[in-house]
């Protein structure tokens, strides 16, 4: 987790039928709401007009793209904290290398796993054990891998590599996968104050550096443009430097049990691991949840909390990945896009469990704003 259409991008079709009425109202949202309500009942936010214009699809669409063979690859796989079975952003990308193995024909691969607050040698060493094995592409799943990435890239200057969450590394054998989350996030902002029965909702970020102050930021903007009248909660498990907010659930309950003390009755969070806390206390207290990076609603590590998630927030590093390999594999890695952004669908909202059905066309028509560049989502947080 962490951190135009030239490429087709393989994730799963959300699509919303658009049906908008554009007068402000007081209630919104449905009333089959999980454990803990969600639909708008007469005590929620006062929502403002919805904008016009929408439709489309939520997330990716499933078209073929172009026929590679990968089958001479070896692809290398460095996780961040918490690996494959993080429930999250380690998993959204383990899930784009499975795609690329059945779909490309690719047979080798390793995948290694970081420590929580390790050493810049130890993510260079990770990375040059890869290399040194003849792995290539080499994809490092996190910003936090972009220092390590630079230093092994020089040295071999014959293997690609790519940072998930960074595009810092100015080297030709390196690729930076960078997302717009603030944009998605919005989306479940907007999300979040229609489903508050108390007009309170709260965000958990795992730790406070710059890319997820990036879902903060465009969650609380969500939240205000669909209800100028709501307050947001917003609160780190940890601080910068200390990566450990990322795979701690008992502190993330922690936090979001204060959220929910202070009256927050949806949270958002932005965790990776700690996720997990944060939905556990949702459930024990009868409120609504809404996940990130991956479709948390399907997630088998959190399936026990999945009847309050209403949506989570997709970031489709999935995509990023599965693409980033398809584009070695074919030598067309220029056609890969800046940014995955929701022009080319590399960002979206999840509506398993249908929870959020009632507001698909409000989320819709707000995506088209952003598409079309009439919402500018800012990735700084607001006071």
């Amino acid at each position: 987790m962490r951190r135009s259409r030239v490429t087709t991008l393989a994730a799963v079709a959300l699509t919303g039928v658009l049906a908008l009425a554009g007068c402000a109202k007081d209630t919104g949202g449905g009333t089959n709401a999980p454990a803990g309500g969600g639909g708008n009942q007469a005590a929620g936010c006062k929502l403002a007009p919805v904008p016009q214009g929408g439709g489309g699809s939520a997330a990716g669409s499933t078209a073929a793209g172009p026929k590679v063979d990968a089958s001479a690859l070896k692809v290398g796989l460095a996780f961040d904290i918490g690996g494959r079975g993080d429930a999250s952003f380690n998993d959204s990308a383990a899930a784009g290398l499975d795609k690329a193995k059945a779909d490309f024909g690719l047979k080798e691969t390793k995948e290694l796993t970081a420590a929580p607050n390790e050493t810049e040698d130890a993510k260079q060493s990770r990375l040059r054990q890869l290399a040194q094995e003849g792995f290539s592409p080499i994809v490092a799943v996190g910003f936090a891998y972009a220092k390590s990435v630079e230093a092994v890239a020089k040295s071999f200057p014959n293997t690609k590599f790519a940072v998930v969450d960074d595009d810092t590394v100015k080297l030709p054998n390196v690729t930076g996968l960078v997302f717009a989350e603030e944009q998605g996030s919005f989306l479940v902002g907007v999300a979040a104050a229609h489903k508050s029965k108390g007009c309170h909702v709260g965000f958990v970020g795992g730790v406070n550096v710059p890319l997820i102050q990036k879902f903060e930021a465009g969650f609380k903007q969500g939240v205000k443009a669909a209800a100028p009248d709501a307050k947001v909660e917003s609160e780190y498990i940890t601080p910068a430097g200390d990566f450990t907010g990322f795979q701690d659930p008992a502190k993330g309950n922690v936090v979001a049990a204060g959220e929910i003390s202070r009256g927050a009755d949806v949270v958002y969070q932005a965790a990776g691991a700690s996720g997990k806390g944060v939905f556990e206390a949702a459930k024990s207290k009868n409120v609504l949840a809404i996940g990130v990076d991956s479709d948390q609603y399907n997630q088998k590590t959190v399936e026990n909390s999945k009847d309050v998630i209403i949506t989570s927030m997709l970031k489709r590093v999935d995509v990023a990945v599965y693409d980033f390999v398809r584009a070695v594999a074919g030598n067309t890695l220029d056609s890969l896009p800046k940014r995955f952004d929701l022009k080319v669908d590399g960002i979206g909202y999840a509506t398993s469990g249908g929870k959020i059905d009632d507001i698909k066309a409000t989320l819709d028509a707000y995506k088209q704003q952003i598409i079309d560049g009439k919402i500018t989502v800012s990735d700084k947080p607001s006071n």
